[in-house]
């Protein structure tokens, strides 16, 4: 029932609380621009600041970006769904409410079954951290303040969140670059994806 309500009420321009696998996220659709600047004015984020697209395919990864790596594939079956957000080339699909002029784009794919579901439902999500812009991520459902519950149609919780940041690959350049280690480590990427040897 909340999956369904969660994905009604984001069909809808409304906002929702779910949670990854890192901290809890406030989501919206990323194809409604309405619904992406409300979530921007809720959080007091800075539009020029871009956002991820929250996924639940390989494929909607190759709808909205361009230019891919030959092992993307790879990576993306080893790794995804998880803590681990990949940057690539915007393809013209990205919505320009989303990534703010940039010619690039981050793709998370969360590892948390309902958010899953419900990114499934909806198609493609945007979901930043659910606070303020400026105060802590909150790792826990008890973290979040009235301020971001009061705006969400839908809250959905589990506290099996690790707290530990996601791992961001840039794959945009010729060399591949950790932009911040997290839960996976160079190591792992490495050791699954031998074509990042030059990897910074």
């Amino acid at each position: 029932m909340e999956i369904n309500a969660a994905i009604t009420a984001l069909k809808s321009g409304e906002l929702a609380i779910l949670p990854t696998e890192t901290v809890y996220g406030l989501f919206a659709d990323a194809t409604n621009e309405a619904a992406v600047k409300k979530l921007y004015a809720v959080k007091g984020r800075p539009t020029e600041k871009a956002l991820n697209m929250n996924v639940s395919s390989f494929e909607t990864i190759l709808k909205y970006s361009k230019n891919q790596p030959a092992y993307l594939e790879k990576m993306v079956k080893t790794f995804l769904p998880g803590p681990l957000t990949i940057i690539l080339e915007a393809s013209p699909e990205v919505p320009e409410w989303i990534h703010s002029g940039k010619s690039t784009v981050g793709f998370r794919m969360p590892s948390i079954q309902a958010t899953q579901e419900i990114i499934s439902g909806v198609g493609v999500l945007v979901g930043p951290s659910a606070n303020l812009t400026g105060q802590a991520s909150p790792r826990l459902s008890t973290d979040l303040t009235r301020e971001i519950l009061m705006h969400a149609a839908v809250q959905i919780f589990d506290d099996s969140i690790s707290g530990l940041d996601t791992t961001i690959i840039d794959l945009t350049g010729d060399v591949p670059k950790i932009l911040r280690q997290g839960a996976i480590t160079k190591v792992e990427l490495l050791s699954a994806i031998p074509e990042l040897k030059s990897i910074k």
